[in-house]
């Protein structure tokens, strides 16, 4: 299938590693120009290094905090001046910590709205005027199946991802006729640094090893197995395409059914 992207621009976070990279991939492999962000610059620049080589693709590099109050600034700025205006954001960041959801306190809180609703939230809004005028623009959030069915000790992260989900929705109806979408993707357990801190995290506070941990939460995954990120990635690439151009405010799980409720 031709996904009618190639020669696009776009903004990927998180794009270091995990769930963010193999997006980045999937959509250097399309033809995209690219601009990938996160906090650490050697594993970005190792990253960007990759997809040139691999995909020759065209990737700058912007490095940036998303906990940082300046972060979505910094980065739409430094995003346009490299590639012009932006026609796929992707929307993703590592997660806050676990918590016992009856401990939080307000700096925890601060600390994940910013990292998981006001970055993302003001990074958006200053891309989307230019969307709007060129009469096309995908932008698609990497979440969490947490949006859905809140996890117990992810407090924070299921907060704040759902704070960025109520904003998607309602933006998304606001911009649609301007040929821009906006979906959200709530992976499952996949095969990343972040559920393998988390699984390293319930081991430690359970006597278990993660080995254990993991292979405990596979059993509860329909599919057995957690994911791998190019079957995230994938996705993600479909809902920046040319043919899902009416596909937009939706939600969509990718968690090899580990999900029980329906949407």
């Amino acid at each position: 299938m031709d996904l009618g992207i190639s020669g696009r621009t776009a903004l990927v976070g998180g794009a270091s590693s995990g769930l963010g990279r193999a997006t980045a991939e999937r959509l250097a492999a399309e033809g995209c120009r690219l601009a990938i962000w996160a906090r650490g610059a050697e594993a970005l620049e190792a990253t960007a290094a990759d997809l040139r080589d691999r995909f020759a693709a065209e990737a700058v590099v912007i490095t940036a905090d998303a906990t940082d109050p300046e972060a979505a600034a910094r980065v739409a700025r430094a995003a346009v001046e490299a590639l012009g205006p932006i026609d796929i954001l992707v929307l993703n960041a590592g997660g806050p910590p676990q918590v016992d959801p009856t401990a939080t306190d307000p700096a925890g809180w601060a600390s994940a709205f910013q990292l998981l609703a006001t970055t993302p939230i003001e990074l958006a809004t200053r891309i989307l005027p230019t969307m709007r005028e060129r009469r096309w623009g995908r932008i698609v959030a990497i979440m969490s199946w947490g949006v859905r069915q809140p996890i117990e000790l992810l407090a924070y992260s299921n907060a704040g991802r759902s704070a960025l989900a109520a904003w998607m929705k309602t933006t998304a109806r606001v911009v649609a006729a301007d040929g821009v979408t906006i979906n959200g993707v709530l992976p499952g357990r996949f095969d990343t640094p972040r559920i393998a801190a988390v699984d390293r995290g319930v081991a430690e506070r359970t006597g278990r090893t993660p080995e254990a941990v993991r292979a405990a939460n596979e059993t509860t995954v329909p599919a057995r197995r957690y994911g791998q990120p190019d079957e995230l990635g994938s996705f993600v690439t479909y809902l920046c395409s040319e043919p899902a151009r009416y596909q937009t405010g939706t939600f969509s799980a990718v968690d090899g059914g580990l999900l029980e409720a329906l949407p």
